[in-house]
């Protein structure tokens, strides 16, 4: 074992000794700052934007088609058959004071419903209207008489007429389709003439009188419309071929006669 010398503070220390243990030194130091690695400030990064629920004011409407409207069995019939007759001619329309009074159907007339009238076509004729200069058309049912103004073949309601576009117009040029009758159209039925209409009740009288005379076999009738007083003369049977050879061979000045169907 060997022995330790004792330490002499008093001897000096060299110089090469110092510069050694100096660089000891630094060495050490450096290898302390290469063992730790350098703290970085860490920033999280932002959450992402989220946009805000839009609220009830600023949510546009869904867009929801507008539900068509379902055909009528009538209109249905029309869509899928030919025409059996046409006729062209001048439409006008007719409501107040027919409204809420009874038809020549024995129904009560609504001016607003969809319905026409026509002079000779069997009462409940299914029809269809068409405006001959806008194409606009409608399915109707023939349910009143008339109308009884020189140059019209048809009256149509406010609510048809509406539909057919000739209401704000007043008239307008239409071709009627006819679809389907209850009975012939040129065969059978009951007729009639109808005169008038007479502002006064007596001048209708008169007429009835004269007629009742001249038309033995006839029951001649008057009675007031809406409109003013009428006379009706039905001929025996109610026949077609006498009733058009009555109305042919009245006079103008006995007033506007029009041969008319009743049934």
């Amino acid at each position: 074992m060997a022995k330790r010398l004792p330490l002499d503070r008093n001897v000096p220390i060299p110089p090469q000794a110092l510069s050694l243990a100096f660089l000891l030194a630094a060495g050490l130091v450096l290898l302390a700052g290469c063992s730790h690695k350098k703290e970085v400030a860490y920033t999280p990064a932002p959450p992402p934007a989220v946009a805000p629920e839009p609220s009830a004011s600023t949510v546009a409407p869904a867009l929801v088609p507008a539900p068509v409207p379902s055909l009528t069995a009538d209109e249905q019939f029309v869509d899928t058959h030919t025409p059996i007759s046409s006729e062209t001619g001048v439409a006008s329309w007719y409501g107040p004071p027919y409204h809420s009074r009874v038809g020549a159907n024995g129904q009560v007339f609504d001016e607003n419903g969809i319905s026409a009238a026509h002079r000779t076509l069997p009462m409940g004729s299914l029809i269809r209207v068409v405006n001959l200069r806008t194409g606009q058309s409608a399915v109707m049912r023939v349910t009143d008489r008339g109308p009884f103004v020189a140059g019209r073949i048809l009256d149509l309601s406010i609510g048809a007429a509406k539909a057919v576009g000739i209401w704000r117009a007043g008239l307008g040029d239409v071709r009627i389709d006819v679809f389907s009758t209850p009975k012939p159209i040129d065969e059978g039925g009951r007729w009639c003439v109808q005169i008038g209409a007479f502002q006064h009740q007596k001048s209708a009288l008169q007429l009835q009188e004269r007629l009742e005379r001249q038309y033995r076999t006839a029951n001649v009738i008057e009675f007031q419309g809406p409109t003013g007083f009428w006379v009706r003369i039905r001929p025996a049977n109610d026949d077609r071929t006498v009733a058009t050879e009555i109305a042919q061979s009245l006079q103008p000045a006995e007033g506007e006669a029009w041969l008319v169907r009743m049934d």
